[in-house]
């Protein structure tokens, strides 16, 4: 089986992070600075995509000066890695043992995907992955559909596992299998609305699938 795993707020605990250095470039770009929920309803969208998202009439060049200020805060903040769940590493060692194929689709650059998964200790557990900034951003489906050609898999052989409905958005218009987990950045009601496979509360519950 191809387990597709969201980055943050699935795997890793990093809602607190984005928050925070969302926030302070928002101060040093002189910008509402918008409060914590709003900004965790952005969690799992590329960058840019988020940026738009919390200011739709931004400019191209506030924009830019934005993701400039954030990026410089959360490399800053980031040498210090945000903890893995409980149970994450524990869980994905058991597919791996088991034989699955594990990746990862995240709203995450590549520079960020490998600085943190290097900082963990990590650079090659997971088998494959792709980042917003090299493919498309969710919810768009993209990610997905180059994972499936990747491991030559179709999307009944593959399961989505997130923790907003930018993840089950996407695996649903493949028709692809689809776990939510609850503890993340949506509520897991809006996740439900796309009718899941299976929705968890821990993360260790995956292995009950």
């Amino acid at each position: 089986m191809l387990y597709i795993f969201d980055w943050d707020g699935t795997l890793s605990d990093s809602a607190e992070k984005i928050i925070r250095c969302m926030q302070r470039a928002a101060m040093d770009s002189s910008l509402d600075v918008l409060d914590d929920d709003t900004i965790k309803n952005i969690i799992g969208l590329g960058l840019p995509e988020a940026i738009k998202t919390l200011y739709p009439d931004i400019a191209a060049s506030d924009l830019d000066n934005y993701r400039s200020h954030y990026v410089e805060h959360f490399i800053k903040d980031d040498q210090q890695p945000s903890p893995l769940f409980p149970g994450v590493l524990e869980t994905l060692e058991s597919l791996r043992e088991k034989g699955h194929t594990l990746t990862v689709a995240t709203g995450k650059s590549r520079r960020g995907l490998d600085r943190v998964l290097k900082n963990l200790s990590m650079e090659n557990f997971f088998h494959s992955s792709r980042c917003a900034d090299e493919t498309a951003s969710k919810p768009d489906p993209l990610m997905l559909k180059e994972l499936l050609i990747e491991f030559s898999a179709d999307p009944q052989d593959a399961v989505m596992i997130g923790d907003t409905e930018y993840d089950m958005a996407m695996a649903h218009s493949l028709g692809m299998k689809k776990i939510a987990v609850s503890y993340g950045a949506h509520h897991i009601s809006r996740l439900q609305a796309y009718d899941p496979d299976l929705c968890v509360h821990e993360f260790e519950q995956i292995l009950q699938w």
